[in-house]
């Protein structure tokens, strides 16, 4: 637990909002594309959300 959070925090990535991302995705999220829960990845998806909602 402890290096998802740090490796989150390295990812310039908000652990908290990251973590319950993941958690509240990873059930629904094809083999394939759990790569995209990476916090690497995360970051880039989540803020391109951001700017497609603004």
């Amino acid at each position: 637990m402890y290096s998802l959070i740090v490796t989150a925090r390295l990812n310039l990535v908000d652990p908290k909002a990251w973590l319950a991302n993941v958690l509240a995705r990873i059930n629904d999220m094809p083999n394939l594309r759990l790569h995209e829960l990476l916090p690497w990845h995360w970051k880039t998806l989540h803020q391109s959300n951001k700017t497609i909602e603004a």
